[in-house]
Parts: C-alpha cells; sequence; structure tokens
C-alpha cells in the first residue's frame, strides 16, 4: 500500500492490548506493522498480567504502552484477576473510543478483551485464533479463553489451515477467518537472525537439554513427576547439562529448587528475556516443554521438542514428526528424551527445521485485512 492509497482510507483506531510475554512477543511485530500504516492510529494498552516478563519483550520490540493497567498481583487467582481486568479494560474502553479491538491468544487478558470490546459494541480481531484441543481441562484455562475470545470476535486471524477448520466447525462465518500464519515466526526469525548473549554459566562440551515448565494445570504432583525426570536424565547421561528458566509463580519455583537446586550440570535462572532465550533454542540439543510458543519456534529452529502435556493445540508440528507429546508421566519422560539423545538418526528425524506455523509475513496479512475492512 502507497502513501496515498493510505490518505484515501478513513483512520481506524486500533486498540492493541498486551498482557504477557507470550502476547507481547507475538503481537510486537503486528504493532510495528500497524505503526507504518497512514491509516492506522494505534494505541497500546498493557495489563501486566504478567508484569516482569512482559516488560522484558516491550523494551526488546522498542514498544511502550500508551496505557498500563498494571493488574498483576503476587500469586493472583483466576476470579479475582478475571473480575479486575473486565472493570479495568471497561473503563478504558468508554475512555479512548476505538474503532478495533486486537489481542492475541489465550489468556485471561484476552478473553476479558473480547468480552469488554462485545459488551461496547466494538469490532474484536482474534490474533492465533482457532487453536483447540476441544477439553476445557487441557490447558486451563486457556481452551476456554480462546473459546470464549473466538464466538466474539469479528475477524479471526489463524494461523493454519487446521485452525481455520476448527472454527468453520464452530460455525464460524467463512468470510470472518483469515488464514495469515503465525505472527510469533515473524517475531522469531527477525530476532534469531542476530546472535545475542547467554548470561548464563554454561559447558559448551555438554549437549543442552533446555526446559520450559509452568503451565497452571501441571501444578503439584505433574511438576515434580517432570522434575523427577530432568534429574534421572542427567544422571543417566554425563554429556547433558540442563538450563531451566523457572517462571516466578511460587508453585513452580519451590519445586524446582527442591528437586533440582543442587545439581552441578542443572542451571536454575530466572526467566530469561526473549532475545536471550532464543539463543538459548538455539544452541539445544533437545527441548522439553509444557509450552504453546515453543512448541511453535523451537521446529523453526531445527529442534526437536518433547512436550509434558496429554494435549496439544498445535497438532500440526506433531503431524510433521517434529513435536511429540509425552505427557506428564515419569518413566515415559525420560524413555522419550533418551532415545533421541542416545540414537543420532532418531534426533535428525525431529531435527528437520521444519515451520508449519508461517513464513515471517502473518502481520502483513493482518495489516492487509484491517486496512480493507
Amino acid at each position: 500500500m502507497n502513501m496515498l492509497d493510505g490518505r484515501l482510507k478513513a483512520v481506524k483506531h486500533i486498540l492493541c492490548i498486551v498482557g504477557t510475554r507470550p502476547e507481547g512477543i507475538k503481537m510486537a511485530p503486528l504493532i510495528r506493522a500497524l505503526k507504518r500504516e497512514p491509516w492506522a492510529k494505534v494505541t497500546v494498552l498493557s495489563t501486566a498480567q504478567h508484569r516482569d516478563l512482559l516488560d522484558q519483550v516491550l523494551v526488546l520490540f522498542d514498544i511502550k504502552p500508551d496505557v498500563d493497567l498494571d493488574i498483576m498481583r503476587e500469586n493472583q487467582q483466576l476470579p479475582e484477576l478475571t473480575a479486575r481486568l473486565i472493570t479495568a479494560l471497561d473503563a478504558k474502553f468508554a475512555d479512548l473510543s476505538p474503532d478495533i479491538v486486537l489481542a492475541q491468544g489465550d489468556t485471561t487478558t484476552v478473553m476479558t478483551a473480547a468480552l469488554v470490546a462485545f459488551y461496547r459494541r466494538i469490532p474484536f480481531g482474534h490474533v492465533e485464533a482457532g487453536l483447540r484441543t476441544h477439553d476445557l481441562d487441557n490447558p486451563f484455562p486457556e481452551e476456554m479463553n480462546r473459546v470464549v475470545a473466538g464466538h466474539l470476535a469479528r475477524w479471526h486471524f489463524v494461523p493454519t489451515e487446521r485452525s481455520r477448520a476448527n472454527l468453520l466447525r464452530e460455525g464460524i462465518p467463512a468470510d470472518r477467518i483469515h488464514v495469515t500464519g503465525n505472527t510469533v515466526i515473524d517475531a522469531l526469525l527477525d530476532v534469531a537472525a542476530k546472535e545475542w548473549p547467554l548470561d548464563v554459566p554454561l559447558d559448551p562440551s555438554k549437549r543442552l537439554l533446555l526446559v520450559t515448565a509452568h503451565r497452571r494445570e501441571n501444578f503439584g504432583e505433574p511438576l515434580r513427576a517432570m522434575c523427577r525426570a530432568i534429574l534421572a536424565l542427567v544422571e543417566r547421561h554425563p554429556d547433558v547439562e540442563v538450563l531451566y528458566p523457572v517462571h516466578p509463580n511460587p508453585n513452580v519455583k519451590a519445586v524446582a529448587n527442591e528437586l533440582l537446586g543442587n545439581h552441578p550440570r542443572i542451571r536454575l535462572c530466572a526467566p530469561l528475556d526473549y532475545a536471550p532465550f532464543v539463543e538459548a533454542q538455539k544452541r539445544a540439543y533437545l527441548i522439553l516443554t509444557d509450552s504453546g510458543g515453543v512448541q511453535e519456534e523451537a521446529p523453526a529452529l531445527g529442534k526437536p521438542v518433547l512436550v509434558m502435556r496429554v494435549e496439544t493445540e498445535r497438532p500440526e508440528a506433531v503431524d510433521e514428526g517434529v513435536v511429540k507429546l509425552v505427557g506428564m508421566d515419569e518413566a515415559r519422560i525420560v524413555a522419550e528424551a533418551s532415545r533421541l539423545l542416545d540414537d543420532p538418526q532418531a534426533w535428525r528425524a525431529m531435527a528437520r527445521g521444519v515451520s508449519p506455523y508461517g513464513d515471517g509475513k502473518a502481520s502483513q496479512r493482518i495489516v492487509q485485512v484491517l486496512g480493507d475492512a
């Protein structure tokens, strides 16, 4: 679109909402792309559902929120978080009067933004729409959040054809669904093109096993089983070193420190900024995770991923054979990881650099749809 085309279009006030680190990563390339358009007046609202983790990535992408609700409270519970978000967002929507509200993903921030936009009769665009496990308990509460947001959205920006099919089965009109790819690949390719310092002492002679584990439904015994499996893997493989950036939630931090904190080849650290975390993925030999975003990023970097969950809303990489679901059972995690650590052919089969979630141009496609709306 040239400048003349932009001037001929009515200016649209677009309110972009971010609340957590993954939202910041995935919304950043879209926010930056919208700000380049003469027809778009962009306001960025941070709920700060996750305070420090979100701030890290906004600084990296040089995005400064215009509005900051500072909603986070220590060990916050879902009912109080939801209530505070609805009240705070409603007040800001009334004050700002946006033409369009955009949010990404499946957090409480996204669900409440969609709900308040619905109450205020403001069109809502759902970025990374259509992901489903068809099980409201897995992941919890994210599956409910994205279903609610999906049925309130005017525009559904889906990463894959499978996501589109999910929405069509739920009765969403086809003309509201746009296959764009996932904006996470836009962000990833930008960051991964550079080398970043990784300020954690690692032994370059060891194979790096990168771990992320923090999901709410895994609190308690499932997380303890994951940690015991990690410990067993390190004991079984002397040439392996573990890096585990630990989520600050006390339910995660206490268990990780108790079970893994004293092993000389297990490095526990605070959550890494996004750029160093991408660098850690680039250096990893194998990744164990319960994260959604890692399932999208690591295959694009050619890294095998074992997902410590029983369901995934991102089955495309599983179908490609570069991601495998292993559940939360200690013995199975150890067996599947050991197979990749011990069998170079099995490792190569999963380390193929397949990216089913996009080509780095998702933001451009979303901007085009909104500009034409």
